[in-house]
């Protein structure tokens, strides 16, 4: 591994034209195909195996023509105080705002409120439901500026108006805090480097990496139907660990100048030894993010997919980009401690010896590590306690998807569904609907009769509607009205229920009942969710422990970076649930409405967390053995590595948290909860777990950690991590390429 980089580094810094002018081309097609690519359309949401997802394929064959799928949007009108709905005045603003808005060339309904039941009991509320033939992602904009007019003239009238549903969905917006956020990464940089050319490498190919993955998926996204949340995560994780790989490489290179080496023998070591590092790093993020198909839920999947798609192109570019880039920028990247006039460093960049006998002062990395290894039980025990008293909140953890009910009260969505509430009770926000499929019973119209009824004695139920049966009598819709909001508990034990007492009526009737709508997907969602996320940690978990064995060969080590990744993944979840469910902090995050963390949350964190606490893992780690491999003991190697590699993860930590927590300022309140949550789980990971735990931890193993059977020893490929291959031939004086034994190595 380490050859074949090594050559690679060295071939993209002679032929630093030909490897510029590929990624250069390959941004110009990817922003072309985006420029030319059609708007993306539905991102479908679909749980297959779920009994919403089937009652709602049911409808869809069964009611052809019904738009299933389509936009819908609730015009709620309020009747001035003293004054009812049914006042002739205002009812002759709302049925001209209902003929409007069936005027429409997409719209498929308009329901009256005064010919559908739609007026609250004391006459203040009315509301009118539009059905519209496409979804609200495909929309023209003349139809909801159309549905907006209409509103506004109700408004001018006299009356008070808002609108709910999907018809006004928006595609979610990052905010300008995602420029801070690389702005702090620049910063962070121009400090680690001490120059605006160095600190500007991993800038600009990270940006260059990160603009051929979004690009592609948006060239993609109609074809594939990916969602406008896919692209913004991939740039969320493609601008982290795109700057933090290539961070690492341009530390190493400039380590390598240091000691002394030519340029391009420099670029060539730098790739074959951090590059390494940055291969098997990449390697678990791709891993973790991958597998999320497990879940079956495509929406995830995609996600998924295309975020581990934006990786690769990052590895891809820190080890042919970087290289060649270093080969532009000549001796203006200069070697390790020479940082020139830009900090206040002499040319030479010795830092001043201010001990006895001129030796230099030992750097923060190395005293905080020896630190570490003369107290590495109290450290250790900190830490944990630490973790664990933040992970306490994760205990209380409520899931659910959010709906109108959690969007800030500024949203019209927001005050239609409290509007909502206020006229017809918590639960008219989320009806369930049932559908009924009397295909194989001998009396449909009874069976039907028999679910109605059976559910109207159920408690919790506020209003029944009577069957609604297709054009073929074999299948009958029925909404139901709970006494309680969509997302809590006591509608989710409706739901279960009405299941329940379906399954007594198909045994008498032979009629099968079905509950589905927005609700119910959301509960069967958390439960799929719930019920995959310990095959998806024993998959991704085993699959990145046999990668680090090889990457470590030791047992131990690898088995105490997953059990250290439990830790901080369980702590950032109580960061969540304190934020976002509890509301501590809530307006500092500018979090306007608390309630239950997204279903998804917990499983997406667990995949994405683990791959970049495993990058920390590798990073740090490799320096470790490194050390040790060469001669080192135990205790020593710890501190060479923290000496080597301490100052660069921490600058690579504070460059992640501060591009994720950039995402906090979103719109949406998945992605600002995901910003938040992959933010402060990089704070934990790489601050208490690999800078506290993983030293402490492997101080106490001494050699013992690096302990490892000798039949695995034996099966085990040489990945040669460290480059120890390199380091023989220059022992040996013959360079890499004229090796034939480290070749085959």
């Amino acid at each position: 591994m380490a050859t074949f980089l090594y050559k690679l580094g060295r071939l993209a810094f002679r032929r630093r034209h030909f490897v510029a002018l590929i990624w250069v081309a390959l941004l110009t097609l990817a922003g072309v195909g985006a420029a030319s690519a059609p708007p993306a359309g539905n991102s479908s949401f679909s749980i297959p195996g779920t009994e919403a997802q089937k009652a709602f394929d049911l409808l869809e064959q069964r009611f052809p023509g019904a738009s299933a799928d389509g936009a819908t949007a609730r015009v709620v009108f309020k009747a001035p105080a003293g004054e009812k709905m049914t006042d002739a005045g205002n009812k002759a603003t709302v049925e001209k705002t209902v003929d409007e808005l069936a005027d429409g060339s997409e719209v498929a309904s308009v329901a009256d409120p005064y010919t559908g039941d739609a007026v609250s009991k004391d006459g203040a509320i009315a509301y009118a439901s539009v059905k519209y033939d496409v979804s609200g992602m495909e929309l023209e904009e003349s139809t909801k500026d159309a549905l907006e007019d209409a509103a506004q003239q109700a408004r001018d009238a006299g009356l008070t108006v808002e609108i709910g549903g999907d018809a006004l969905q928006a595609v979610p917006e990052t905010g300008a805090t995602e420029v801070i956020g690389i702005a702090v990464a620049a910063v962070v940089l121009v400090i680690t480097f001490g120059s605006l050319v160095a600190a500007g490498l991993p800038l600009l190919t990270a940006l260059i990496g990160v603009g051929i993955g979004v690009s592609s998926i948006t060239a993609l996204a109609s074809a594939l139907e990916l969602g406008s949340t896919t692209s913004i995560l991939a740039m969320m994780i493609g601008l982290a660990v795109g700057i933090d790989y290539a961070l690492f490489i341009v530390s190493r290179y400039r380590a390598e100048l240091a000691e002394g080496r030519e340029r391009e023998e420099a670029a060539g070591r730098a790739v074959g030894t951090a590059g390494s590092a940055v291969v098997f790093a990449g390697l678990t993020v791709v891993i973790a993010l991958v597998g999320l198909a497990v879940v079956n839920i495509p929406m995830l999947t995609k996600m998924g997919i295309a975020a581990a798609g934006t990786v690769a192109i990052a590895v891809l570019i820190a080890l042919t980009m970087i290289p060649a880039l270093l080969g532009y920028a000549g001796r203006r990247v200069k070697p390790a401690g020479a940082k020139g006039r830009l900090l206040g460093r002499s040319r030479k960049g010795e830092p001043k010896p201010d001990r006895p006998g001129g030796q230099p002062k030992a750097n923060l990395g190395t005293r905080w590590a020896s630190f570490v290894v003369r107290r590495p039980l109290a450290v250790l025990l900190l830490g944990v306690i630490g973790l664990g008293a933040a992970a306490v909140p994760a205990t209380s953890l409520e899931l659910g998807l959010p709906d109108d009910g959690s969007q800030p009260t500024s949203t019209t969505q927001r005050r239609a569904y409290d509007l909502l509430s206020e006229g017809f009770g918590p639960g008219f926000n989320g009806p369930l609907m049932v559908v009924v499929d009397a295909k194989g019973s001998d009396a449909p119209k009874d069976a039907f009769d028999d679910v109605a009824g059976e559910i109207k004695g159920l408690d919790g139920v506020v209003a029944v509607t009577p069957p609604a049966p297709n054009k073929g009598g074999d299948t009958a819709t029925i909404t139901v009205v709970p006494d309680s909001k969509p997302s809590s508990v006591q509608t989710e034990d409706l739901v279960h229920a009405i299941r329940d007492a379906g399954g007594d009526i198909e045994a008498t009737t032979g009629a099968e009942t079905l509950v589905t709508g927005s609700t119910a997907m959301n509960i069967d969602v958390s439960q799929k969710l719930n019920d995959a996320l310990v095959p998806y940690l024993v998959l991704v978990v085993g699959l990145a422990f046999l990668l680090l064995i090889v990457v470590f060969r030791s047992i131990l080590v690898p088995l105490k970076a997953a059990l250290g990744f439990l830790l901080s993944v369980m702590a950032a979840l109580g960061a969540v649930v304190a934020v976002f469910q509890w509301g501590w902090l809530a307006g500092l995050m500018g979090v306007e409405e608390t309630g239950p963390v997204m279903s998804m949350m917990p499983i997406f964190m667990v995949g994405v967390v683990f791959g970049l606490a495993m990058d920390y893992e590798v990073f740090l780690v490799t320096r470790m053995r490194e050390a040790y491999v060469h001669g080192e003991k135990p205790h020593q190697a710890v501190v060479t590595g923290f000496k080597h590699g301490a100052r660069v993860v921490t600058a690579a930590a504070v460059i992640m948290m501060a591009v994720f927590a950039g995402f906090i300022g979103s719109s949406e309140s998945m992605v600002k909860m995901i910003g938040f949550g992959l933010a402060i789980a990089v704070f934990f990971d790489a601050f208490v777990v690999r800078m506290a735990i993983v030293p402490a931890v492997l101080a106490l193993l001494g050699k013992k950690a690096w302990w490892l059977p000798k039949w695995l020893d034996r099966a085990l490929p040489n990945v040669d991590v460290e480059g120890e291959g390199l380091r023989t031939a220059a022992e040996r004086g013959t360079g890499p390429d004229e090796d034939r034994e480290l070749v085959r190595t």
